[in-house]
């Protein structure tokens, strides 16, 4: 029996964020990865990797919108050279990832972990009781009850394309199939086939109904064909690709088929009722200090029933450092605060959004004011082509940002501005005051066009 303080499962971004937390304060860490490419999606097939082909697609964009306003011809794309470019930064990250996690006093060990009781885990065979054991095993592609779901290519898959195809159908409306669409249809894809089918009424559930339905009139005006309450029987080959059979007895034929429908916990072969853990559909429960029902097991990232983003994820793992920590010393551990999460689309234009919807204010019976505007004709956005930028605040009685939603070409730093406001408790009046010396003009200086109609 191998005794430890840590062993944290899983070498992503919060499995490292916690472990370097953690030897920095003393306690004997090792961590476990069953993966042969350790550093976690993100890195690898997510945020990171991604960006690669975001930068080219939103140049692609702009110039196209530009077409008429000073640019003459668009710019040449090259496939391979993205992959390439893309690749010299990913091919690098499993032995930084080893060679840092090492070179900081991590112990690392590759292999399979596996709950044997509620303070024993299995790796390689040998048993390990350590006095903590943080989870962060990341997420894997949800299983889809589709009969052929076996020739679905996943997000890992498309960001690892040699060549586009000239024809591609996404499966899901969500995040993947939306951004992975908008790289398609601006990086050699003819927009005509590129199709995302989504089987609910409208695609995007977690962000605000008004900024997806400006957002599917931006992805359509580029030709990408959004197809709501879709039902898929099956997926299968044929000669010239593969054809997806559509409930309604319709058929697209395509040349690769992408899950795009979201990822779920990977924790299945955990084992976890060993360990006395509880869990859900959406992965393990854990209440504000990251502690799962075992009380010496914690949880966080994609392997929590919380948020799936990156920067959650590293703020939860700290979070679960600290717990540890400060329950060894017998101080208050501290709880994570999700009041102010931004989430990005990196679609063009963007969609970003942080706090509360209106759909959730309204559900949850909250009082709130709001200003609202689509097809945003400001000089900002006619200077670059866009006319489908649109915003919306919520705030409530006393003047505090309840949430902001931005589908622009620079909603990133919008966004980030509004999460500060919320974090610092900042009145409308006060960002509005703020805004005025932003540097002008700017995608932040228009904030203050935003908060004028709700100032007192």
């Amino acid at each position: 029996m191998k005794e430890l303080d840590v062993l944290i499962i899983g070498a992503g971004t919060a499995g490292q964020t916690a472990a370097f937390d953690l030897v920095a304060e003393g306690y004997s860490v090792a961590v476990v990865e069953r993966s042969a490419k350790p550093g976690g999606v993100c890195a690898l097939y997510g945020c990171q990797a991604k960006k690669w082909f975001y930068e080219v697609t939103e140049i692609v964009a702009r110039s196209r919108h530009l077409q008429g306003l000073g640019i003459t011809a668009p710019p040449t794309v090259s496939w391979p050279a993205i992959l390439q470019a893309k690749n010299s930064f990913t091919s690098q990250i499993p032995a930084n990832t080893v060679a840092s996690l090492k070179g900081n006093g991590v112990e690392y060990l590759e292999g399979e972990a596996v709950f044997a009781a509620p303070d024993t885990i299995m790796v390689n065979g040998a048993a390990y009781k350590p006095l903590f054991t943080i989870i962060a095993a990341g997420a894997t592609p949800m299983a889809l009850p589709i009969e052929g779901h076996g020739l679905l290519a996943t997000s890992d898959d498309f960001l690892d394309l040699e060549q586009l195809p000239k024809r591609i159908t996404f499966i899901g409306g969500g995040f993947i199939s939306f951004e992975f669409a908008h790289f398609a249809a601006r990086l050699g894809v003819d927009p005509g086939e590129v199709n995302i089918l989504e089987v609910m009424d409208r695609p995007l559930g977690p962000f605000d109904a008004d900024m997806v339905e400006e957002l599917v009139k931006a992805t359509r005006a580029e030709g990408i064909q959004v197809h709501t309450g879709i039902s898929i029987e099956t997926i299968a080959r044929a000669a010239s690709g593969f054809v997806v059979h559509l409930a309604s007895g319709q058929t697209i034929e395509t040349d690769l088929v992408v899950h795009g429908a979201g990822r779920v916990a990977d924790i299945e072969s955990l084992n976890l009722q060993a360990a006395g853990i509880t869990f859900n559909r959406r992965g393990i429960e854990v209440d504000g200090h990251m502690t799962t029902s075992n009380p010496r097991v914690f949880a966080v990232g994609d392997s929590a029933a919380t948020l799936q983003l990156a920067r959650v994820a590293d703020q939860e793992a700290h979070v679960a450092a600290a717990s540890i920590i400060c329950r060894d010393k017998e101080e208050p551990s501290p709880s994570i605060d999700y009041r102010a999460v931004p989430a990005m689309l990196f679609t063009y234009p963007m969609l970003g959004m942080v706090g509360k919807t209106e759909a959730e204010l309204i559900k949850e019976g909250t009082k709130y004011w709001k200003n609202f505007a689509k097809e945003v004709s400001w000089p900002t956005y006619r200077r670059v082509g866009l006319k489908y930028a649109a915003y919306k605040i919520l705030v409530d009685g006393d003047s505090k940002i309840l949430g902001a939603h931005i589908l622009a070409d620079n909603a990133t730093g919008l966004i980030n501005t509004f999460k500060q406001a919320m974090l610092d408790g900042t009145t409308v009046p006060e960002l509005h005051k703020a805004g005025i010396m932003s540097p002008y003009p700017s995608r932040e200086s228009d904030i203050v066009y935003m908060l004028a109609p709700l100032l007192d």
